[in-house]
């Protein structure tokens, strides 16, 4: 059985049998979803039964930097990708998957059992989808992110820093403000360089999946201090805040030269801050004055 989805106007499909369990936990992915079609999307997954041990090479792993959060490792295959997933940092590995050289094709394998399936799925399109359009014009982002007056206000920082905290501040400051995405939101460049901020089937620990889109106002990087204070980034400064929040194979040459090819085109498009803090209404003010 396959279902194909959209997510920021990039089409792919998710292949496995009819009636396997996991079809009915998707239910985020149900407003990403689009009849099939004979087009070829950016990529394909499919579940296999099992993937045998293989001659690896080391390539990188993605530890955790908190207690709660997943590990990913990243290995060479012969000419392809294989990752090993594992839902904690010291769990087992849960799920595998392999690649082709260019994330067109792959296939996963849950293991040893199917309860964390979700996970596995959630992470390997993850993946798949930020290594494979990383040249389309496409960044995915660690971050929230709120509609106002028709923009998308993008909040980035890391775990814990307060990225959900001041979105929330938004919502409960501005009448009319609404959630777009509170984790893994897609930016896209419009063809006339124009930066949109889309919705995903991803979105952390807030369920929160809709598939909307808007022009990005700004890109405000979250640091928590004693006083509220906004400062407006130079674009070099624009440039190291918003990448380090993309995700990608930034190891890699071809996926690294398309993210620094968008960014440059991003930063120069959509102005960016930085908010040190407070977790408190009045930052939600300062910030809003700022990016208005």
């Amino acid at each position: 059985m396959k279902k194909s989805f959209v997510v920021a106007g990039h089409r792919f499909s998710v292949e496995m049998p009819e009636g396997c369990p996991l079809w009915n936990m998707m239910g985020q992915y149900d407003p990403f979803e689009v009849p099939i079609s004979e087009e070829d999307g950016v990529f394909s997954l499919t579940l296999v039964q099992d993937l045998p041990a293989r001659e690896k090479e080391p390539v990188y792993t993605e530890a955790p930097h908190e207690e709660g959060q997943s590990r990913i490792e990243l290995y060479r295959v012969g000419e392809g990708w294989r990752f090993e997933m594992a839902p904690l940092a010291k769990a087992p590995v849960c799920c595998v998957m392999e690649s082709l050289a260019d994330f067109s094709r792959a296939v996963f394998c849950i293991v040893p059992e199917r309860r964390n399936a979700l996970f596995a799925l959630n992470n390997a399109l993850m993946i798949l989808y930020a290594f494979r359009t990383s040249g389309m014009d496409t960044l995915e982002m660690h971050s929230s992110v709120v509609l106002k007056d028709g923009k998308g206000y993008m909040f980035l920082g890391k775990s814990g820093t307060g990225k959900s905290t001041h979105s929330r501040q938004w919502l409960e400051t501005f009448p009319g403000t609404e959630l777009l995405n509170d984790d893994n939101p897609v930016i896209r460049l419009d063809p006339d360089g124009s930066a949109r901020v889309y919705g995903t089937p991803w979105s952390g620990k807030t369920p929160c999946y809709r598939n909307l889109d808007a022009p990005v106002g700004a890109i405000v990087r979250i640091r928590q201090a004693p006083e509220n204070h906004a400062t407006r980034l130079s674009v070099v400064e624009a440039y190291a805040s918003v990448y380090s929040s993309c995700s990608g194979l930034k190891s890699d040459r071809k996926i690294a030269d398309g993210l620094h090819a968008t960014l440059e085109k991003v930063v120069l498009d959509v102005p960016c801050f930085v908010l040190d803090c407070r977790p408190d209404h009045e930052a939600a003010e300062v910030c809003h004055e700022a990016v208005r």
